[in-house]
């Protein structure tokens, strides 16, 4: 019975990895061969692994399985002592806990990060590798190492080493992966080794009580303040300058101010009688994001799950790190435009007017950030979903 769970698991992730990799593929081409690798691990994995396994099963029946239980406490000695930013991972990449150095690396901290998937850390692009790799070294198949890239900054090539241990009275291996930066040119032109992504030496946690000052009063906040009073405002001017009875035209605008404030994409759908109805896609400039946009722009609305739900519930949605890159659909290649986009986080808004109990939504703006640009944060969600009322008023102005 346990070995007949074990490969009804395997299959479960086997499917769901191959989802991942196919969502990926909308990746330029000259970073499409991590992910042309970990293709080619998973057809050996069914050749060697998944089939003899079913005709096993199909012919034999369960067998018990034994487990070596004393790498346990080597798992916790190496992880307690490692100066390196160590986590303890599933084959899904789901965190079992991550020790200070990887924390301080990632930039969450390890109660949050625990339960969920270390992948969701990363660059879209190398979140399906990762998973496959991991997955790979749950199967037995030796340890592995990938570049990867944090979302937060996608310019830093991290190397990601991986290896099994098998912690007791478990089916499955567990997953130690260490995190140092890639071996990069020093001055005179020379390789210089490759150093931990740990905590810098002047790290706060350092200083002794008497030597730590008061913290100047953080100006964040009031920033933030007057950032959305300026979106207020322009949102105020530009909608006034609208003609009457032209709810597109009102929609279109409202994207253009909001690209202008923060979001690296806007998407501005409308809501018609007939259904939904593209009016707009804003992006960064450059040859390849208006490529993109202009695909954004042919794809049906009604075949984007996040922006359907929106328009339907009249509910508000802010994603950090989507972890079901279809959230948003597909263009007519078939690629995920999450993927595309380099998405890590979106904000989804529908137009309402206010004060009207059971008001229609009149369109729906969805936001991206990508890259390394700060994710949206709640209060930012706040002050779109205040703005989105002006436009709507604006959408019913009549002349």
């Amino acid at each position: 019975m346990a070995q007949t769970d074990e490969f009804g698991d395997d299959l479960e992730d086997f499917v769901r990895r191959v989802g991942e990799l196919r969502a990926a593929r909308g990746l330029p081409t000259d970073e499409q061969q991590t992910l042309l690798d970990a293709a080619l691990f998973e057809l050996q994995h069914v050749a060697e692994t998944l089939w003899p396994k079913y005709e096993r099963l199909a012919t034999q029946g369960p067998a018990r399985a034994s487990a070596d239980r004393s790498e346990l406490q080597l798992l916790r000695a190496l992880f307690q002592r490692l100066p390196l930013p160590v986590a303890l991972i599933e084959g899904d990449t789901v965190v079992r806990r991550m020790n200070l150095a990887a924390t301080d690396l990632t930039g969450v901290r390890a109660g949050y990060s625990a339960g969920r998937p270390l992948a969701g850390l990363l660059r879209p692009g190398d979140r399906a590798a990762l998973r496959s790799q991991a997955a790979a070294v749950v199967r037995g198949e030796g340890p592995r190492s990938l570049r990867v890239h944090l979302q937060q900054r996608p310019q830093e090539a991290l190397r990601a080493t991986l290896t099994a241990l098998r912690p007791p009275n478990e089916p499955h291996p567990a997953v130690l992966m260490v995190l140092q930066t890639e071996t990069v040119p020093d001055e005179s032109g020379e390789a210089s080794s490759g150093r931990a992504a740990g905590p810098a030496s002047g790290h706060p946690r350092s200083a002794p009580p008497h030597l730590r000052r008061v913290a100047a009063p953080d100006l964040a906040e009031a920033a933030g303040h007057a950032a959305q009073m300026d979106l207020l405002d322009n949102m105020t001017r530009v909608l006034l300058g609208t003609p009457p009875d032209d709810p597109e035209t009102a929609l279109g605008a409202a994207a253009e101010v909001l690209a202008g404030h923060g979001a690296d994409w806007v998407v501005a759908d409308l809501v018609t009688d007939a259904g939904l109805r593209r009016a707009a896609v804003l992006g960064p400039s450059g040859e390849e994001p208006a490529g993109l946009a202009a695909r954004i722009m042919s794809q049906d609305p009604a075949l984007c799950p996040i922006v359907v739900d929106s328009a339907r519930d009249g509910a508000a949605v802010l994603q950090l790190r989507p972890e079901d890159l279809d959230c948003f659909g597909r263009d007519a290649g078939g690629d995920s435009v999450l993927v595309q986009a380099g998405v890590t986080s979106l904000l989804c808004v529908p137009v309402r007017a206010p004060g009207e109990e059971g008001a229609p939504v009149l369109g729906v703006l969805s936001l991206f950030r990508s890259g390394s640009t700060p994710a949206f944060s709640m209060a930012q969600a706040r002050a779109v979903d205040v703005v989105s009322r002006h436009v709507a008023l604006a959408m019913r102005r009549r002349a």
